[in-house]
């Protein structure tokens, strides 16, 4: 019977007025606040994916021309901005301004950032930001050799990256938007139903996430085709407007929204304790005490601190769920090669980029989950992280091996030239369909890791802390990216060689991208075995902590 209610429901977003005799939905009354905030997530994922989509494509065409490791470089620190923002945000939130406010003001500060991108588009506001286009510098004949690397007492001149001040002043703008965006929204939208219950919760979770790959399917689809077969200009004025759009939506729905005050902020707690359990003295004999404390013990005033034990548990849950988070890093290091050095790879096959991610979180809510949970399959989120990550994983390797056959076509056939955003591409004679499993693979991926590190995040979290925890979720995330563009940068040295090449502005085939695929694949693989093993003795300790509060009730 618990079910019947998911299987008669037609929509999870507004009611269509007639009387049922079924159960009423977990949504009943919420569904006009869901549908303004999962609106306004899908058309900023619009924008936000026709900045992201094609950014490598448009600085590696003209006038820019940046190399195609700077190019790739370019979106990774956006991500890693993007995401290491976002605990400020949480923090701003939970101790000034509340969700709504940081939310809106956001907004406002990611559409002056996105206000960069169409003026740059156009020739006559672009020379007045970043000046007249630069010369080229002359290459020594050896940078220039098709045998290997050039000798290691040659320099090859690189052009500095015209036009790069507003690029990643526009760039750093919208990062800052976003990240703030993202660690409020999501849980703020969880607030609506929050006290339906956590199946409420997770279905809530499932149709944000498939609101955000809606946005991405109409950005990828349609923006970015647009920016590949017109020109840029128009391609970065429709997310633009799309943003604005998003912004007066979720203005408008503020009189259906719950929101709750800022009520301080939880990491401001967490510092000060952690502060206070490392550096301050403690008393030599913790008197009335039967167990010896730990270090955050230490600051509780049953141990001779001064913050209530209730806080100090608090943080002591947030120190537990720290090493899920650590061990996602590498997973989010390979998720973002999808919008770097995938693109890279497909700029250098046949048939331009059309490869979209087609979302299943739809299906994943209507019938997987159900039927999982029916036959009490329904695995917990750490066990559907460990999921994602072995999908993310085989990703990796697909990406790697198709690389691999496309620099032996290269090699053996030579390449053909195809031309997209005005910039000619040396393409190996292999379909860009050949792509389809790494992008399917990474798209598996996210269903089951980020729905369920989101998941995860939310309820693993004390209640004063939810904003937090989200917060460092995308922190960690962040990282991730960094580390993928470090990873990228220490490859692309000279001594090492995998990315260096100065025959045409983002060519790589001369490199050899698929050592760096098998790289990320191969760190992957061992994270995953350590994942088991924290998430393992995670539930572990969640458990003994669930059935000694059960024992405390009935005693």
């Amino acid at each position: 019977m618990a079910n019947n209610s998911d299987e008669n429901e037609s929509t999870p977003l507004l009611d269509s007025g007639v009387s049922r005799p079924s159960p009423p939905s977990v949504f009943q009354g919420r569904r006009l606040a869901c549908a303004a905030i999962l609106l306004a997530e899908s058309l900023e994922r619009v924008a936000f994916y026709g900045i992201t989509s094609n950014l490598v494509l448009f600085l590696n065409s003209s006038p820019f021309y940046w190399e195609g490791t700077q190019a790739s470089q370019a979106p990774l620190m956006f991500m890693g901005v993007t995401y290491l923002i976002s605990p400020f945000g949480g923090w701003l939130a939970d101790a000034y301004l509340g969700k709504f406010w940081t939310i809106a003001s956001s907004l406002v500060l990611y559409f002056l950032g996105m206000l960069f991108f169409p003026f740059i588009s156009n020739e006559d506001t672009r020379i007045q930001l970043c000046g007249e286009e630069m010369a080229f510098p002359v290459q020594p004949a050896e940078c220039l050799s098709t045998n290997g690397s050039p000798p290691i007492n040659v320099t090859c001149p690189i052009r500095s990256a015209y036009c790069g001040p507003a690029i990643y002043g526009g760039l750093v703008l919208i990062a800052l938007g976003v990240g703030t965006v993202k660690s409020n929204i999501t849980p703020f939208g969880a607030d609506q139903v929050k006290d339906r219950g956590p199946e409420a919760t997770r279905r809530f979770f499932n149709w944000f996430y498939w609101c955000i790959n809606l946005g991405a399917i109409l950005s990828l689809g349609g923006v970015a085709y647009i920016q590949q077969n017109f020109n840029f200009e128009l391609g970065y004025i429709i997310p633009t407007v799309c943003l604005g759009i998003s912004f007066l939506v979720f203005l408008l729905g503020r009189t259906v929204f719950i929101n709750k005050p800022a009520d301080g902020s939880a990491f401001t707690d967490m510092f000060k304790i952690l502060t206070f359990a490392c550096c301050s003295k403690k008393p030599k004999e913790p008197a009335l005490l039967r167990n010896k404390p730990t270090l955050l013990d230490s600051a509780k005033v049953t141990y001779g601190g001064k913050y209530p034990e209730e806080k100090v548990e608090e943080v002591k849950s947030l120190v537990k769920i720290l090493p899920v988070f650590l061990a996602l890093i590498p997973y989010w290091t390979v998720y973002f090669q999808m919008q770097t050095t995938y693109v890279l790879q497909s700029l250098h096959l046949r048939i331009p980029d059309s490869a979209s991610n087609i979302s299943a979180e739809s299906h994943q809510d209507k019938v997987v989950d159900p039927i999982l949970k029916r036959r009490g399959l329904l695995p917990s989120s750490l066990k559907r992280i460990a999921v994602g990550m072995f999908f993310v994983m085989w990703s990796a390797v697909a990406a790697g091996i198709l690389e691999t056959k496309r620099l032996e076509i290269v090699k053996s056939n030579g390449t053909i030239d195809q031309v997209l955003g005005n910039v000619v591409y040396h393409a190996a004679d292999l379909p860009i369909w050949w792509q389809i499993p790494q992008y399917v693979l990474i798209g598996i991926s996210e269903i089951f890791a980020s729905i369920a590190g989101l998941e995860f995040a939310y309820s693993a979290a004390p209640k004063s802390m939810q904003s937090a925890i989200m917060g460092l979720f995308f922190f960690f995330s962040g990282i991730g990216s960094f580390v993928g563009s470090g990873l990228l940068a220490i490859v692309s040295i000279k001594e090492i060689g995998w990315m260096s090449s100065h025959k045409d502005f983002g060519n790589i085939n001369d490199c050899s991208l698929h050592y760096y695929f098998f790289l990320l694949a191969g760190i992957q693989g061992v994270t995953l075995l350590v994942f088991l093993i924290i998430s393992f003795k995670y539930d572990k300790q969640r458990g003994k902590a669930g059935s000694q509060r059960q024992r405390h009730v009935s005693s």
